[in-house]
Order: C-alpha cells, then sequence, then structure tokens
C-alpha cells in the first residue's frame, strides 16, 4: 500500500479497484485521449498508459492521520451495491481488511470527507449489515458539503437517488452528518479548497504541515493526460468548461512548487509534482 508523509501527516492509498480504460470512439471516457495523442505525452507511460494505449485508473480511499484525527477521503464504491459502472454486478472487495492491515479500525476514524458525491466516492460510507445499510464508521463526522448536497437531493436520476438513499440517508438518519462550505477547515493541517466543475459542490484537500503540502485532488482530474491538456473534460463533468478552467486554475498554482499531488483516480505510483512543460504541463510521479 502506498504512503506519503506531509510533516506530521501520513496518507496512505486504499485500493477498491484497478481498471484499464481502452479508447472507445462511440463512447470515449475522454473524447481526446487517442491512442495518437496518448503516445504524444511520453511520459504517461508505463505508469499511467499501458502498451496498448489504454488509460489506468485506480478507485481508492485515502487515508489521512494528522495529530489528533483520523480521516478518510473518499469510500470508493463499496460492496454489495449492483451499480451500473459495475454492469449490475456487486462488489465483495476485502476493503475494510486492508484498512485494519495498516492499523485503522472502522471505529477509530474520526471524519470523512466525500469530494463529492458520485458513485465512486460514497460507496463506504455505509455497509449492509443485517439487511440494512448502516454507517461504516460509527464514531466519525461525515463532512458533505452543503452545495454538493443540495445539488444531488434535487436531482432526478434514478440511480443517484439510489446511491443518496443507501450512501448517504443512513448518515442523516444517524445524526452523523455535519454540512459544511467548500472552504472548510477540518484541523489545523487539513482544510478544504473548492474545485467545482466536475460537480457543483466539488472540493479538493489541502494538507499543510511542517512546512509541507500536499493536495488530494477528488475528481477535479480523472487522469494525469489532464495535466498535458487540462481543457480534456470527460462527458460526466457537470459543467466541462468550468472543470477545465478550474484544472488550468489549479495546476498553474500547484506547478514548479513543493506542493505533492495525490490524485483520486491516478495509478501507481499516484502521489507526485506538477511542472510545467510547453502550454501544459507534466507530472513528475
Amino acid at each position: 500500500m502506498l504512503s506519503w508523509q506531509v510533516g506530521a501527516v501520513k496518507i496512505t492509498r486504499i485500493v477498491e479497484l484497478q481498471i484499464p480504460i481502452p479508447y472507445n470512439r462511440a463512447n470515449p471516457f475522454l473524447a481526446e485521449a487517442t491512442p495518437e495523442a496518448l503516445r504524444a505525452i511520453p511520459w504517461l507511460y508505463p505508469n499511467f498508459v499501458n502498451e496498448q494505449d489504454q488509460l489506468l485508473l485506480s478507485i481508492h480511499a485515502l487515508l489521512v492521520d494528522a495529530p489528533g484525527l483520523r480521516l478518510v477521503v473518499d469510500t470508493c464504491i463499496g460492496n454489495d451495491r449492483p451499480r451500473s459502472i459495475l454492469r449490475g454486478q456487486p462488489l465483495a472487495t476485502g476493503f475494510l481488511q486492508s484498512m485494519a492491515e495498516v492499523g485503522w479500525s472502522r471505529e477509530s476514524v474520526d471524519a470523512v470527507v466525500c469530494t463529492h458525491l458520485h458513485v465512486d466516492h460514497v460507496g463506504w460510507n455505509t455497509k449492509l449489515e443485517d439487511g440494512a445499510w448502516v454507517p461504516t464508521f460509527p464514531n466519525a463526522r461525515y463532512l458533505l458539503g452543503k452545495t454538493e448536497f443540495a445539488h444531488w437531493s434535487a436531482e432526478g436520476d434514478e440511480e443517484q437517488q439510489t446511491i443518496l438513499s443507501d450512501s448517504v440517508q443512513p448518515i442523516l438518519d444517524a445524526g452523523l452528518a455535519e454540512f459544511v462550505e467548500m472552504d472548510h477547515r477540518i484541523s489545523p493541517h487539513l482544510r478544504l479548497t473548492p474545485s467545482t466543475g466536475h460537480t457543483p459542490g466539488h472540493v479538493s484537500v489541502m494538507i499543510e504541515s511542517e512546512g509541507e503540502s500536499a493536495v488530494i485532488t477528488g475528481d477535479m482530474s480523472h487522469h494525469p493526460c489532464q495535466m498535458a491538456h487540462p481543457h480534456w473534460s470527460p462527458s460526466f463533468d457537470s459543467d466541462p468548461r468550468a472543470a477545465a478552467a478550474t484544472r488550468a486554475r489549479l495546476f498553474a498554482e500547484w506547478a514548479d512548487k513543493p506542493i505533492l499531488v495525490i490524485g483520486t483516480h491516478y495509478a501507481a505510483p499516484t502521489a507526485g509534482y506538477i511542472m510545467r512543460e510547453g502550454a501544459g504541463f507534466r507530472f513528475d510521479a
């Protein structure tokens, strides 16, 4: 399991799924990320694009062990949910066992942050127990963005409402939810920062400790190829133009600085530093 130390804060990656995504001209993940376009970005190989020119993505949670606080950032898809992203087949992974292997029991978690409320970021908020969905982390505060929750609560999409029903509503029912602004400070070392576009209330997580800095991206960027081309937006961004503008702004803000960038969907090595290159950026991982 990959981990990084940022001052007094340790961040550990817990993987749920790793997925190679071939280019599908009829329904591409990123329309511009053709094999030809990817080959023009040689630093993507072999860690982020394989020899078959497939984008390599990871679905993982990040465990942030800060002084006085254990925080889980994004909780993946979760077991026992027949989601469309899984072609209707529920997962049965050892995700919680992987957490336990690095010394994190469910009861030891103090807080949970979901960068946004899409299917692959909220699943392990809850677990199935005796036929009912219950909070996975019974002692945690679940920090839910006010803007994000309001948007998806009003959304008519049937699957999204199912996601809220089994992965968010039980948190509300248990009295564990805390609605926060997009710039909420979690602790002296951790704060949220707005990174909207992928969704209306999307946030990233800033880590600042002992003069060192890192950021957990969330889905403001899905793949490092978007550093070379920040305007590449997937169709499932709520506002593709706003998402592209956010990437361009934040990559420029983080570039050429000792800020460790930890991608929420980046394949191993997952974390690195952004450097300016031509009209775009590259990822030194």
